[in-house]
């Protein structure tokens, strides 16, 4: 397991630590309930530098990436970013990909324990383009602050930077104590958000005065387990959760974030294009609440049935407050994946009842 580069600052503020694709990741700090609220009602400070970061350098580094991926990167401008997806020629997820054009490179922030698989698949499309792949992981760490007072977290941090207003936009400032400093707006929960991209010599002193700051908003610091809740609920799919190898980008709900259809050609292209003119697809991702009996837990990998035919699968699921129920995610075929279907899921303790819902918890009426 590759531990967290900020795993002695963290111990004696009660962290609990568990692995996420073979990397150290904070689990909590011993308070999931008001960690939860914290991210949901003020701010929380999560340490996400367990993720896989890229840089993509040389002349051909905007025309090459933009041929690899389903969103139009192509059009970024610096201090402009993208949600994006890295798909096979037959139109499969290798990774999702946040994408940020830096003056003169290509920032790429995805889940961890990717890098090998993203680097090759890169330069094994590098002929005679000026491109270099460059790991940044360890070079650069990344906080996170999310919630509806994230904002004025980050003012009250006095980094003399301007915050950000458009989703993935960013701007840099070099300071003489830490170097070069990103400020990304990026909301992880669906609501309010930033991430900080830090190097990582400087990264456990601007963790500690981002944990000062928040601490002035009445926020906390925050683990996985608050920001799974929160993800779950707002319904944002994650690979190597809710999506892999194994499924297509539109079945996987990319379409609106991550894939542009007016954009030249990358590879996969013409698979998902096809699936976007003809609509085939056999099932879907989709939102899952449970509606009875009280008492039985669903959890991943549990069957979603209709009478005795298995029409689909959970791929997260996690209780949620602001539900009260249990709130999943899931792949259901399409002819049972409609918002108000009702389905039987099998789970280790009998069947519960589950409805197909739409999601962010609370967007329905």
């Amino acid at each position: 397991m590759k531990p967290l580069l900020l795993h002695s600052v963290h111990q004696p503020h009660g962290a609990v630590f568990q692995e996420l694709g073979g990397s150290e990741i904070v689990s909590g700090y011993g308070n999931p309930e008001d960690e939860y609220r914290a991210l949901r009602e003020t701010v929380g400070l999560l340490d996400l530098s367990f993720r896989g970061r890229l840089c993509l350098t040389g002349q051909d580094r905007k025309r090459f990436l933009n041929g690899q991926v389903t969103n139009d990167v192509g059009a970024l401008a610096p201090g402009q970013g993208c949600y994006a997806a890295l798909v096979t020629a037959k139109g499969r997820i290798v990774s999702d990909l946040n994408v940020y054009c830096l003056e003169n490179e290509m920032l790429l922030d995805f889940e961890p324990g990717l890098v090998g698989r993203v680097t090759e698949r890169f330069e094994s499309f590098i002929i005679a383009d000026d491109v270099q792949v460059v790991d940044v992981t360890e070079a650069y760490g990344l906080i996170s602050l999310q919630g509806p007072s994230a904002g004025q977290a980050i003012r009250d941090m006095a980094l003399d930077m301007e915050i950000p207003e458009k989703p993935f936009g960013f701007v840099r400032r070099m300071d003489d104590a830490m170097g070069e400093v990103y400020l990304m707006n990026h909301a992880r929960t669906g609501t309010t958000g930033f991430d900080l991209f830090v190097p990582a010599a400087a990264l456990g002193a601007l963790f500690e005065k981002a944990a000062r700051a928040v601490e002035t908003v009445k926020g906390r610091l925050c683990g996985w387990q608050a920001l799974e809740i929160l993800r779950v609920e707002a319904g944002i799919p994650r690979f190597g959760a809710d999506m892999d190898e194994s499924h297509l980008a539109p079945e996987a709900g990319l379409e609106k974030r991550a894939i542009s259809y007016a954009k030249g050609c990358y590879t996969g292209q013409e698979v998902i294009a096809r699936i976007r003119t003809y609509g085939q697809l056999s099932k879907a991702l989709r939102g899952l609440e449970r509606i009875g009996p009280a008492g039985v837990v669903p959890k991943v990998g549990d069957k979603l049935y209709v009478g005795d035919r298995e029409v689909g699968i959970l791929t997260s699921a996690v209780e949620s407050p602001a539900a009260g129920t249990t709130v999943a995610l899931g792949y259901v075929r399409r002819e049972f994946n409609a918002p108000g279907t009702e389905l039987e899921l099998e789970t280790g303790v009998g069947r519960c009842s589950m409805r197909v819902v739409e999601l962010p918890v609370g967007a329905r009426a």
